[in-house]
């Protein structure tokens, strides 16, 4: 039990902004910090979808509440996600050979592509998020976050990493990546079962994560943690899409 209160612990100290209140690491524990990374996506769905349902008892303006819908998500992970979401674009839409991708992907200096694929992502986010009528929908603003984490974690375990990433020295863990896949799947038919019909949100953060990550590590070479990030962030803006647009 104490091994996975630290492992929870490490979770949300590396892959949240939010203070936690009993910081603790344990290098040998990176393993389960990772099994644990789903329930900080819970948690993060969580203040998502009761701001979101705060935001419309109030009466809060439409285009005030879709801005601060869009970018409350990047705020709680500390921009850590959009920050490998923003390098893979980089890196990918360059269309350079393997190599000079990866160099692209490691470099900290932000690219033109970066910048453009940054304010698609925002402009479709916030154009989603004004014309959605979330009311009832806040189940599965809560399980999409978590269905994109397990997605990402089961991704980590299953794929050959990258060279020189920082989860090259992680053995592969099967079990371990298909028990994520049967988490997300019952999250998704939870989902459906609470939501109805929007809730088909959740399977869409499932598939476009999963696909996502497949397309980076094909172009990149190999698993890594900015592509983990850019499966997230496009694996739950289609999820918000098919909520809104259903």
């Amino acid at each position: 039990m104490k091994n996975l209160f630290t492992a929870l612990s490490m979770s949300f100290s590396m892959f949240c902004a939010l203070p936690c209140p009993c910081p603790r690491w344990d290098e040998s524990l990176r393993h389960k910090m990772l099994l644990c990374l789903p329930a900080v996506g819970l948690a993060l769905g969580g203040i998502w979808a009761l701001c979101a349902w705060l935001l419309n008892v109030i009466g809060c303006p439409r285009l005030l509440t879709a801005a601060l819908l869009t970018i409350l998500p990047w705020l709680l992970t500390g921009f850590i996600h959009l920050d490998g979401y923003m390098d893979c674009a980089d890196a990918i839409l360059s269309r350079r050979d393997l190599p000079t991708r990866q160099k692209i992907l490691k470099d900290s200096h932000v690219g033109s592509f970066a910048v453009i694929a940054l304010a698609i992502l925002a402009l479709v986010s916030f154009a989603l998020f004004g014309e959605a009528a979330l009311s009832g929908r806040y189940w599965t603003m809560i399980l999409i976050p978590a269905i994109s984490r397990c997605c990402s974690v089961a991704s980590l375990f299953r794929l050959p990493p990258m060279g020189g990433s920082s989860y090259s020295a992680m053995q592969q863990d099967h079990g371990g990546a298909a028990a994520m896949l049967v988490l997300a799947a019952a999250l998704c038919a939870l989902s459906v079962l609470l939501c109805g019909l929007p809730g088909l949100g959740a399977l869409a953060t499932l598939l476009t994560t999963l696909l996502t990550i497949g397309h980076g590590v094909r172009q990149l070479g190999g698993m890594s943690g900015d592509i983990s990030g850019l499966g997230i962030t496009v694996g739950e803006v289609c999820g918000v899409a098919v909520l809104v647009l259903l």
